[in-house]
């Protein structure tokens, strides 16, 4: 008898569900402390204002706006809502760029339309519209989903520039380091900060991160692998010895043979950081760039291995001639 005063939450009636909304707040990197606060503040104000209860989040912290792969909450929100399981009539977003800065304008679009034909009013708590379905709220909807499309390239450009800038100078622009080598931090005068350790990031926007010799063990099996492959032992033997001795990539993983191939390409290890080989703009396929779009700063790293050694590879196995066709080792362009 008890169960039949259960009210379950996809059968409340459509009267009750209309004093109930859901929030959804995103932010797109971890830099963006206050972001999902700001926003909330805004929403709840919203439903202050137009007498709703906040019964649900949606939210994702640190992610992207360019797609909605790992958007958890987003996924999340688009799930219940095409399956019904629902128990809030409004939707409550911070502005239209919230629910992504996608480069086709059409998907947001289609995410407002998902939830408006489950019954779902969205409310964009932070524009100066209603967003009513009249013509002006989607003529202006419409505009700020391509002002968001274009802030992303705009950004992306000027990323890009800043990097390229930074690269030329020898600092490391984010990723791991190659097996050997570790990244340190120095401040706005190059004076030397820490190191960062596998997963870390720099704390403050003004530092920077260059390349230098790892732990001593480290440069000793970088030495061994060259002297080894100059002695004619095979890529795959290298590999095979390295595991034997229980020795692990700078991934944590057992070598491979073209784990082998990827370090005896690596300049790195003679002092050279080289960058912008490759291309992966606004979540497109990556793309290898031509050679004179190449990023080349030498001496910008202590070396580990002499030249002349580097060198050499190309009388066995032509490891030389084949690294600018590669990529570093452990090392994003």
């Amino acid at each position: 008898m008890a169960n039949a005063l259960v009210v379950h939450k996809d059968r409340l009636p459509q009267s009750q569900k209309m004093h109930r909304a859901a929030q959804y707040v995103r932010m797109s990197t971890d830099y963006q402390q206050y972001s999902i606060e700001n926003q909330a503040v805004v929403i709840a104000t919203y439903a202050e204002l137009h007498k709703l209860t906040i019964v649900r989040t949606y939210r994702d912290e640190g992610e992207s706006g360019l797609k909605i792969e790992n958007r958890t909450g987003l996924t999340e929100l688009i799930d219940d809502v095409r399956s019904g399981q629902t128990d809030f009539g409004h939707l409550l977003v911070f502005d239209v760029s919230r629910w992504g800065r996608f480069q086709d304008v059409d998907e947001s679009a289609h995410y407002e339309f998902i939830c408006r034909k489950a019954g779902i009013k969205v409310a964009y708590c932070a524009e100066q519209f209603d967003n009513d379905g009249s013509l002006l709220s989607s003529i202006v909807k419409n505009i700020k989903r391509v002002m968001a499309a274009e802030f992303s390239r705009e950004l992306s450009a000027k990323v890009l520039a800043g990097a390229l800038r930074l690269a030329s100078l020898g600092f490391k622009m984010g990723g791991s380091a190659a097996f050997g080598l570790e990244r340190r931090v120095v401040d706005d005068k190059c004076r030397p900060k820490g190191v960062l350790k596998i997963g870390e990031r720099k704390f403050l926007i003004t530092d920077r991160v260059k390349l230098g010799p790892g732990t001593p063990d480290q440069i000793e099996i970088v030495k061994w692998i060259f002297d080894e492959y100059l002695r004619h032992k095979s890529q795959a033997t290298v590999a095979r010895e390295l595991n034997r001795r229980g020795v692990l990539t700078n991934r944590g993983g057992p070598w491979r043979k073209n784990s082998i191939s990827m370090l005896l390409r690596n300049e790195a290890y003679i002092g050279n950081f080289i960058y912008n080989r490759d291309t992966e703009k606004l979540g497109a396929k990556r793309t290898h760039n031509p050679r004179d779009l190449w990023i080349r700063s030498e001496g910008a790293i202590e070396p580990i291995i002499e030249r002349d050694v580097f060198l050499r590879k190309k009388d066995y196995g032509g490891a030389s001639r084949l690294y600018f066709r590669g990529r570093d080792a452990g090392s994003p362009s």
